[in-house]
């Protein structure tokens, strides 16, 4: 808000002016002092005999007007009404009369951002609303989404991430949830996934050492243009959910990486489960025992190598095999067939799909 900006000006000013001085609200409210009993009280004078005089002296204290009378109205006030009051009050307008632009124009691009990502902007206005707000069209974006994803402290994470990306003029950091905050991130230059992944990383392990919270980023595809930004949007929330299911021990996840999990994230639950019926038609895959799962997941994270599998489960290459032959003859797929083994891997991951997000059905 505003008032926490003056306030925040007034407290840096407050040792080198020496005197009692803030700023009232066209109501005469008292909405900023370096007398912090003062907020919130009135002053007892007309805001429209400030607005309408170069300056109003009343009680010993000076006010002077700033603002935009077509939008916010605020008025200065300093102690005394001397030649020093007078010209501080002047140099304090005009330095507050900028701030309040700058805040302006950055609070009214946050706002449009916002509404650009939730799909609350028609097609047709986003370039006239983007050129009138003075954003750059020939320039990469990206949505991250931050997920903290255990109970947070009293730390308030958006001012934490507002710390880690400053650049309010390029870098915008949206509230979504209580969980959830977005980033959409400018890059002047060419983007790869690579400085992605670094960027992300950043984030989670700035979050974990300097303010020991806990989070996941999910990292949207690359918009080209604005009207690219609510799909990037959409992609990092995926990309978060998808995580969540099948990589559920990585705090990174970026859309474009994740290939056939966003697929089957996105497929029908009625289709998942005809397709795991038509895989496992001899015995349905919750009747595998344990040990042979086991060997199963481990046969494929050595990527089908049988020797380098067999040493890691610290068994002879022949039992191996033993156990390879015996998931054929239990399932009629052998893990040894390229296009078996992708049947069998693919047909895992639609069922931890459907057990870990949708349990009931």
């Amino acid at each position: 808000m505003i008032k926490i900006l003056f306030q925040e000006m007034i407290d840096k000013m407050a040792s080198v002016l020496g005197r009692t001085f803030g700023i009232i609200d066209r109501f005469s409210e008292v909405i900023a002092c370096t007398d912090s009993t003062e907020i919130g009280k009135f002053k007892s004078i007309s805001f429209q005999s400030i607005s309408t005089s170069d300056f109003f002296i009343k009680d010993s204290i000076t006010y002077m007007y700033f603002g935009d009378k077509t939008d916010e109205e605020f008025a200065i006030f300093i102690a005394g009404d001397d030649d020093f009051a007078f010209r501080y009050s002047y140099l304090l307008s005009v330095t507050l009369t900028t701030s309040v632009r700058y805040y302006n124009q950055n609070h009214s691009r946050l706002e449009f951002i916002k509404n650009l990502i939730f799909d609350n902007i028609l097609p047709g206005d986003i370039v006239f609303k983007a050129k009138s707000l003075k954003f750059l069209e020939k320039v990469g974006r990206v949505c991250l989404l931050v997920r903290f994803t255990a109970p947070l402290s009293d730390v308030c994470v958006l001012d934490v991430m507002k710390r880690i990306f400053p650049d309010a003029s390029k870098d915008f950091v949206i509230s979504i949830s209580d969980s959830d905050i977005a980033i959409i991130k400018e890059f002047s230059c060419q983007v790869n996934e690579n400085k992605l992944e670094e960027l992300a990383s950043s984030i989670t392990n700035t979050l974990s050492v300097d303010y020991n919270i806990k989070s996941a980023v999910g990292v949207g595809s690359i918009a080209r243009t604005l009207n690219d930004l609510p799909a990037s949007f959409r992609c990092a929330q995926v990309a978060l959910e998808v995580r969540k299911v099948f990589e559920n021990e990585k705090n990174i996840a970026i859309y474009s990486q994740l290939g056939i999990a966003r697929l089957i994230y996105q497929l029908p639950v009625a289709l998942c489960k005809v397709f795991l019926s038509e895989v496992f038609k001899k015995c349905p895959i919750d009747s595998i025992d344990h040990d042979l799962m086991f060997t199963i997941h481990k046969f494929f994270e050595n990527s089908l190598n049988i020797s380098e599998t067999a040493r890691k489960l610290f068994v002879h290459r022949n039992t191996l095999v033993y156990r390879i032959d015996k998931i054929k003859k239990v399932t009629g797929l052998d893990l040894r067939s390229f296009e078996d083994a992708i049947v069998f891997k693919v047909a895992l991951m639609v069922h931890k799909y459907i057990r870990d997000t949708l349990p009931n059905c």
